[in-house]
């Protein structure tokens, strides 16, 4: 049964309007992941202007068609974590180094200032974050190709 306690519409400016069940209403709301990186669909805040929170969705799938493609929408506006798919190369082992890399975003290159940069989120998943401050996503380490496996356990 989908999640009915609040719709979400767009304004004439663009701008996400709250409309709760009791006949709430919130302009300029922003929908933010619970957990981006390891259940991106499950829990789903709702905070107003002021960063309170004024609506939950435990699933978006759960939500109504058109609450859902908002906050998709909105969401994939806002974010931006390319996926690593392959490490082509690295220019070297010791830090700083620039990595070619290929992403689910398209071919690319990141400068890993320190193996520090290199966080472990679960013992497949990991997040890099390059000198510009961009967030890379390894979702699963087994996936990745040998080579790939090979440059990248030299930084772990």
């Amino acid at each position: 049964m989908p999640n009915t306690s609040f719709q979400l519409q767009r304004d004439c400016h663009g701008r996400l309007v709250f409309l709760g069940k009791n006949g709430e209403r919130h302009e300029g709301v922003t929908p933010v992941r619970a957990f981006p990186i390891a259940a991106p669909d499950e829990g789903i805040s709702i905070i107003n202007y002021e960063g309170h929170e004024i609506g939950w969705a435990d699933r978006i799938a759960d939500l109504p068609d058109g609450t859902r493609q908002l906050i998709e929408e909105e969401l994939a506006s806002r974010e931006f974590v390319p996926e690593i798919r392959q490490l082509v190369s690295v220019s070297s082992f010791a830090c700083p180094s620039t990595w070619q890399v290929q992403t689910d975003r398209g071919d690319t290159q990141l400068i890993l200032k320190g193996e520090e940069d290199i966080r472990r989120l679960t013992q497949t998943r990991l997040l890099i974050a390059d000198a510009n401050g961009i967030q890379f996503l390894v979702r699963d380490l087994a996936a990745l190709d040998r080579h790939s496996r090979k440059l990248l356990d030299r930084f772990l």
